[in-house]
């Protein structure tokens, strides 16, 4: 364990070495690692990738900084929003991207609606829709099962379980969105000779809360080290506009609105960050339920499912596998 006393203080930074820290080991990986002239960061307007273009100002300049937004039909018009004021506040260039059509193409919205009519039949034009996970990971123990909520064009919800098939067709089709947005990323990085910066923060990274080949794809990942609490407080600390500083985190995937703690994390950032913290320096069950107000169950029942969501998902960390071995080139 930790010498750390753990309390709710255990992930206050030195910000100023942070921002320093990292702003010499992009200059360094930009250039000598990736060998690149600047770095290409798609913006969102949430908190993440406006503090890592935020990163890549203080480290590169602005003029070796290219933003993107990547909007689509299910996308808020405020991330954009957002997105464009961040970068107009960075004195960054940046392209809007509209990647719908790309998407209409590809089957993305045709293949997610199947899947939901196959468990909501009447699901169609003008509806809106997202999936969740039940509440309550700390009150009992359940199996993680996703629920499908949709809302009519009178504004009326209803909501059903998923079974398998449904969820993974929904998530395989709203997939398509993070890897178009990566193509689309590498494409301005090959043009401009940058790098692909990616945007996860170390509760992203350590759960698996990105799609492999899309938003988790990058050459180079500022912040995977960094607490979600930590990433807010750099926000403030680098004087970013207080509409970022203070953005509730959401998928911004589905048409309905929805936060990351109902779509995967199931409690809020916060407190995920610090039982995080507690589970990664092996503190013990008893002492985290007394500094965080919890009683040992329920701490036990999030330690759980943090080595569940690792155990699961894996595979998404994982290089390609080879089959036979072959001398390694890079070391």
């Amino acid at each position: 364990m930790s010498d750390r006393m753990f309390d709710r203080n255990v992930l206050q930074l030195d910000l100023d070495r942070t921002v320093a820290e990292i702003s010499e080991r992009l200059r360094e990986l930009v250039s000598r690692r990736m060998l690149r002239r600047g770095a290409v960061v798609a913006m969102s307007g949430g908190i993440d990738s406006s503090v890592t273009a935020a990163l890549a100002v203080k480290a590169l300049g602005p003029k070796k900084v290219f933003g993107l937004m990547l909007p689509e039909l299910d996308s808020s018009a405020r991330s954009r929003s957002l997105g464009e004021s961040l970068a107009q506040h960075l004195g960054i260039d940046y392209a809007v991207e509209d990647i719908a059509p790309t998407l209409r193409a590809i089957g993305c919205y045709e293949r997610r609606d199947e899947a939901i009519r196959s468990v909501f039949p009447q699901y169609g034009e003008g509806w809106k829709s997202k999936i969740v996970l039940p509440a309550g990971l700390m009150d009992s123990d359940r199996m993680n099962v996703y629920r499908l909520v949709v809302q009519d064009p009178q504004g009326a919800m209803h909501e059903v379980r998923l079974p398998l098939q449904a969820y993974l067709q929904i998530v395989a089709a709203t997939n398509f969105k993070q890897r178009i947005r990566k193509t689309m990323d590498y494409y301005h990085a090959d043009r401009l000779n940058y790098a692909v910066l990616g945007t996860p923060n170390r509760l992203e990274y350590d759960q698996g809360f990105f799609v492999k080949n899309g938003d988790g794809a990058a050459d180079i990942k500022p912040i995977a080290h960094l607490y979600k609490t930590q990433v807010y407080a750099l926000a403030r600390h680098l004087k970013l506009p207080e509409d970022i500083c203070s953005v509730v985190p959401t998928t911004d995937t589905y048409s309905l609105p929805q936060g990351q703690d109902e779509f995967y994390f199931v409690l809020p950032y916060a407190e995920m960050d610090l039982l995080l913290w507690a589970k990664n320096h092996a503190v013990s069950v008893d002492e985290t339920a007394t500094a965080l107000g919890l009683t040992a169950v329920q701490v036990e029942r999030v330690f759980h499912d943090i080595e569940r969501k690792r155990a699961t998902t894996l595979p998404l960390h994982l290089p390609p596998q080879l089959v036979g071995a072959v001398p390694e080139i890079v070391k």
